[in-house]
């Protein structure tokens, strides 16, 4: 059982957290709208995986990333965007498809996404992930690339590599049916995939789109017993329930702006992995991923310009 006041002991190795899966385009809108009815977006780096890497990277730790982008213009910036923030690309694939995209209404509840996808999952398993994964201690994927086949079949060949190197996994239960394989149940997958992995962590919206609506505690408790580890439950603005599956712990929000939600839960997985790195325990580390979640919540994108971890300690009194 993972105790919220111990600390996780990892390996000596190069990577503190490999994050595998979607970099893309987030087309933004520069108004608040739930309805498409905006004439202006604005390009941004984009997709789960690579927002969290650029955090991490940005508070302290190292990480990398393995994606699929396009052998076009899109791929090139951000692939450059990248390199620019001194992440290793050994692990990004160009392929011939186009470079995949969201555009998202800007919000201050749950962003409303469309997907535009192509090339994010052509990400194929490769010798170089195969090595990153001997020397990395944390990797962390979402339901992007599982919802395709080739994808999903790197992120399966991933799971067994990880498990035969004491590798903490991370999974975002982000289900959405419109990036799911079509005639694919991908809500039977993901239940099936839980027990495989250490820690997940669903919005309440994701809970409700796998199981059906219910309690957050209730919600909480089925995906315990499908063999999670430690759940996160966020609850946006009334907070976070977690679970370790012996007792459940509440969070109240730390945000006291909110300009832009798109990329909040991605800078909470940031904050939560890099605070584990530093040897700071559960409870706190979880403490800090809300804390870096609620800084990015006043500015637009997903991913913004983040002070150190020991800096967002002392903004946060943590």
């Amino acid at each position: 059982m993972i105790n919220f006041h111990d600390t996780f002991e990892f390996e000596n190795k190069n990577i503190d957290i490999f994050t595998i899966g979607e970099l893309l385009i987030d087309m933004i809108s520069t108004d608040y709208s739930d309805d498409f009815q905006c004439n202006s977006y604005v390009k941004y780096f984009g997709g789960s995986p690579a927002n969290i890497a650029m955090n991490i990277k940005r508070l302290g730790a190292n990480s990398t990333i393995a994606a699929s982008i396009g052998k076009d213009g899109l791929g090139d910036f951000l692939k450059q965007h990248l390199e620019d923030n001194c992440i290793d690309t050994s692990y990004i694939s160009r392929v011939d498809f186009s470079t995949s995209m969201v555009l998202v209404t800007k919000s201050k509840t749950t962003p409303i996404p469309i997907f535009y996808r192509g090339a994010d999952y052509n990400l194929e398993y490769t010798p170089e992930i195969k090595v990153a994964l001997k020397n990395c201690k944390i990797i962390h994927f979402s339901c992007w690339p599982i919802s395709q086949k080739t994808s999903r079949s790197t992120i399966e060949k991933v799971i067994i590599e990880a498990r035969k190197n004491n590798v903490l996994i991370g999974f975002d239960p982000n289900y959405h049916e419109m990036i799911w394989e079509k005639e694919h149940d991908g809500i039977e997958y993901i239940k099936q995939l839980i027990g495989k992995v250490d820690i997940v962590k669903p919005s309440e919206d994701d809970a409700n789109r796998i199981f059906g609506e219910d309690t957050p505690e209730n919600q909480i408790d089925k995906f315990i017993k499908l063999g999670a580890k430690l759940v996160i439950m966020t609850l946006g603005s009334d907070g976070a329930i977690i679970s370790n599956g012996a007792c459940k712990i509440t969070f109240d929000t730390l945000a006291s702006e909110v300009v832009d939600t798109t990329g909040a839960g991605d800078a909470f997985w940031s904050g939560f992995y890099t605070a584990l790195i530093k040897g700071y325990t559960i409870k706190v580390a979880l403490q800090l991923g809300f804390a870096v979640s609620a800084y990015k919540l006043k500015y637009v994108g997903a991913v913004v310009k983040l002070p150190s971890i020991e800096e967002i300690i002392n903004i946060y009194n943590i």
